[in-house]
């Protein structure tokens, strides 16, 4: 007699997923992409699935069945990916080098820092700072753009000070 009694789990799929047909989900996929990229709705803090299904005339539920069958993943999950990418631009661009990583989270619509790092390790399997610096070591003339900027800003504080 076995000592546990395992049974598999088996993958349960969700109803309401076979409610909204291929050609419905096709055309939500696009809306979506529409709303949440090109008009970049994920920069918004305040964005939810609920204004997204309001924006579109639907409900949650079938922004849920079309993240999770077009897209694989979940609301939270596909707009932290263009946040997280964003952010990656951001991280490398000389222009921002000097920004603090709360400036680019809150530019990119996190609403806190623990929330962005947390968001960036899980895509990237790295820290922010990590990603600036390892990006920073590859390309030593953004190195010296950012220290030139960082050397502008201190002796501008300084100045303002007197």
């Amino acid at each position: 007699m076995a000592k546990y009694n395992i049974t598999e789990k088996k993958e349960k799929e969700a109803a309401y997923r076979d409610l909204v047909s291929p050609q419905l989900m096709d055309e939500m996929k696009e809306k979506i992409l529409n709303i949440i990229v090109l008009q970049k709705k994920y920069k918004d803090k305040d964005y939810s699935a609920k204004k997204l299904a309001e924006d579109l005339g639907t409900n949650t539920r079938y922004i849920s069945a079309v993240m999770n069958v077009r897209f694989h993943m979940n609301y939270s999950s596909f707009i932290n990916k263009f946040r997280i990418e964003e952010a990656m631009a951001i991280l490398v661009d000389k222009r921002y080098l000097d920004l603090k990583m709360e400036d680019v989270s809150d530019m990119v619509g996190f609403s806190n820092r623990q929330s962005f790092y947390a968001s960036f390790y899980k895509i990237m399997r790295m820290t922010p700072r990590a990603y600036r610096m390892q990006h920073i070591a590859q390309h030593p003339e953004k190195a010296k753009a950012a220290k030139a900027a960082k050397a502008a800003r201190k002796s501008k504080k300084t100045e303002g000070g007197n």
